[in-house]
């Protein structure tokens, strides 16, 4: 991890010193906030694509939710078992993740054995872990920031955590280049992905998994708020301006980067101008929301426009 570690933050502090006093980039903090947003808005528009198409919005909410039962367990048992101070926050994100993971496979695992509807199924999960984060917070109050948890931190990124994000998106594009066309076959037809030897369960669970784990992990940096906009709200965008899925692909990351940046720039820039702190995480959220609605009167004459050359014919 140091091998990896060190020359991030050498590229930083260059970063740093070539930039005027008093600017943004002058900034560590604000650096590595950018960077862990773009590495972030590059994941969740990739996989917010499939979620909308698999019409799994409401299940990711409930992954970013349970989450908050996942760090209050981690915390619990990291006091419980005296873990070191210095290794304090990785413990309560690796048991969040583990968590997190278990819960989404518990989800498809209990749809897929009992038959209820998906929403009641994520709805009884949904309240479970929303009462034991309640109680497990209770149990150790003074250790737990529930405004960072919702809202996130992005300037409390460290280099470390950004290199977990790098290696997160790495895992993201190869899943998306082997599983991609099967899981979305698999969404608009699960009978006609059977015929063609799709493993339609496992690519679901594999999904799963993979969606508990950009949840979790980045939910460390951007909080439950910001992390279910960015999954849903840009594909959502694009769903309404895009003809077919290569488009909504696409669209769904250039959007997500798009708000992810254009917020953090935008909070900085009010913090400074007019000292309002609106948090770069919010400023995000309304962005997406203020596209979507743009997305929503524009988007029916985008998607019928008639290209040049269809013209002249």
């Amino acid at each position: 991890m140091d091998a990896l570690v060190a020359p991030l933050e050498s590229l930083v502090d260059a970063i740093c010193r070539l930039a005027p006093p008093l600017t943004f980039f002058s900034q560590g903090y604000n650096v590595y906030a950018l960077l862990a947003v773009v590495v972030v808005s590059l994941i969740c528009g990739a996989i917010g694509s499939l979620v909308v198409g698999n019409r799994m919005a409401f299940f990711s909410d409930a992954l970013a939710h349970c989450a908050f039962a996942g760090v209050a367990l981690g915390l619990l048992i990291a006091l419980a078992l005296k873990i070191p101070s210095a290794q304090f926050r990785d413990w309560i994100a690796l048991v969040m993740v583990v968590f997190g993971v278990i819960v989404g496979l518990l989800i498809v695992f209990v749809r897929d054995r009992t038959g209820l509807a998906s929403d009641t199924v994520i709805g009884v999960f949904f309240a479970g872990a929303i009462g034991l984060g309640a109680v497990f917070t209770r149990m150790a109050p003074s250790q737990f920031n529930i405004e960072s948890f919702i809202f996130g931190q992005p300037t409390e990124v460290k280099a470390a955590q950004l290199v977990y994000l790098v290696g997160l998106l790495v895992v993201s594009v190869i899943f998306l280049g082997r599983c991609y066309n099967d899981l979305v076959l698999a969404s608009v037809n699960p009978s006609l992905a059977l015929s063609r030897n799709v493993s339609v369960q496992l690519n679901r669970y594999l999904f799963v998994i993979l969606l508990g784990l950009i949840v979790n992990l980045c939910l460390q940096v951007v909080g439950a708020l910001l992390i279910n906009a960015l999954l849903i709200v840009p594909a959502a965008t694009a769903a309404n301006l895009c003809r077919n899925l290569r488009q909504l692909f696409w669209t769904s990351v250039g959007l997500c980067v798009l708000c992810g940046v254009g917020g953090q720039f935008a909070s900085w820039e009010f913090s400074v101008r007019y000292g309002w702190q609106i948090g770069a995480g919010g400023t995000i959220v309304v962005l997406t929301v203020l596209l979507f609605v743009v997305s929503m009167l524009c988007g029916p004459a985008w998607r019928n426009r008639t290209s040049p050359s269809v013209r002249e014919v």
